[in-house]
Order: structure tokens, then C-alpha cells, then sequence
């Protein structure tokens, strides 16, 4: 069992940065494939960026740039740095551990980033 707590979110002005953190708890945190996904409100849950259990990291389009995801195993925590913002990053920000293998998968509980002048 794996817990994700989130922070970090708030509002920024268009051109602003902020730094989303996903401290989790429970075992086995490094196994984890981390991805941090985003739903504005009356769209669907989207994907914005993975890092791996190797550290490999993958971006979505819309983000690829302004965005960097990293982790910090010895905290157990994962980190996206946003840059750059624009009003259309405006969404909830969910933090999701998987370990694909085991078709294991946990959520936290999201926070809220919004650009707006």
C-alpha cells in the first residue's frame, strides 16, 4: 500500500513557476513508475509526465520545456517543476504511483494550480 500526499499548488500569474511535491509513503517507493497527471474542470484526466523507476522521463507535448519531473528516492518523493505557465495549465494536479508488473496503482488526493493574471 502506497500513500501520496501532494503540495505545492496555488496561483501563479501566466509566465510563473511552482513546484508540485508527492511524498509517499508505504514500501518498495523506487519500483514505482511516478506520473503526475492534471484534469481541468469538463476535460478528461491527462498525463502531463512519468518518470520511471530508472529515472527516465517522458513529457507530454503541452508541457514538453516548460515542465520537469524528478524524484528523490531517499525521500520518497516526487517533484514537477512547472515553468513558464500558461492560463491552459490551469487543472487539479494528481500524483499516481504504478508498478505496471503487479497492476498495482495509488492516487493522491490532488492539488490545485491555477494561472491567471
Amino acid at each position: 500500500q502506497v500513500q501520496l500526499v501532494e503540495s505545492g499548488g496555488g496561483l501563479v500569474q501566466p509566465g510563473g513557476s511552482l513546484r508540485l511535491s508527492c511524498a509517499a509513503s508505504g514500501s518498495s517507493f523506487s519500483i514505482y513508475a511516478m506520473n503526475w497527471y492534471r484534469q481541468a474542470p469538463g476535460k478528461q484526466r491527462e498525463l502531463v509526465a512519468t518518470i520511471t523507476s530508472g529515472g527516465s522521463a517522458y513529457y507530454a507535448y503541452s508541457v514538453k520545456g516548460r515542465f520537469t519531473i524528478s524524484r528523490d528516492n531517499s525521500k520518497n518523493t516526487v517533484y514537477l517543476q512547472m515553468n513558464s505557465l500558461k492560463p491552459e495549465d490551469t487543472a487539479a494536479y494528481y500524483c499516481n504511483a504504478e508498478w505496471a508488473t503487479r497492476g498495482l496503482a495509488y492516487w493522491g488526493q490532488g492539488t490545485q494550480v491555477t494561472v491567471s493574471s
